[in-house]
């Protein structure tokens, strides 16, 4: 068996959300390789946040982010219970996500969010100028749907303090940690002079 390091069992423990023993059987699984551990703590975390999102969120905090008093967001953040809306962690995320809106300008948080008619709307142009094989036209239209919404959707954009991760892995990252389902309610950008 690999010499598991006291030290390391705490630092996993803090950066992936786990309990001592379980990041001690991580350390253990990976033969003291703490990266691979760290990856498999990950990949359980997230797993276990994508089952928590159907769970209701009516807790949660209003944030808002103000850049050189001309350009602000504001955005509702919400969780399971009042207890983790309070913690700073949650404040800071919600604040992130605040900066993220003011930053990075979407239209909608999610896909889902996209009306119908701006859907059909989008369709019906890229249809048009459509040229490619017959075959995969559907599955074509259906990428360059998602590519063309890919900045206006929160949840779809790079997090702008990582852009190897976008907003959506972000939030999963906190939901492992918080043992909480977390969601993005609605949000408001307002820039000096730009009316919508």
């Amino acid at each position: 068996m690999a010499d598991i390091k006291i030290e390391d069992i705490k630092k996993l423990k803090e950066l992936s959300g786990a309990g001592l023993t379980d990041a001690k059987q991580a350390l253990v699984e990976a033969k003291g390789d703490f990266d691979k551990a760290l990856e498999a703590m990950r990949k359980k975390g997230l797993t276990k946040a994508e089952k928590r999102g159907d769970r209701e969120t009516r807790e949660g905090l209003v944030d808002a982010y103000i850049h050189d008093g001309r350009l602000g967001a504001i955005v509702e953040v919400n969780c399971e219970t009042s207890f983790v809306a309070k913690t700073d962690e949650f404040k800071t995320l919600a604040h992130q996500i605040a900066m993220q809106v003011a930053s990075m300008a979407p239209l909608y948080v999610s896909e889902e969010d996209i009306p119908e008619e701006v859907r059909k709307e989008k369709i019906k142009e890229l249809e048009t100028n459509f040229k490619g094989p017959e075959n995969m036209k559907d599955q074509i239209l259906e990428g360059q749907m998602k590519k063309a919404f890919a900045d206006k959707v929160l949840m779809n954009q790079p997090y702008i303090l990582d852009d190897t991760k976008t907003v959506e892995q972000f939030i999963k990252e906190a939901i492992a940690k918080t043992g909480e389902n977390i969601t993005i309610r609605q949000f408001k950008r307002i820039e000096l002079g730009v009316t919508e």
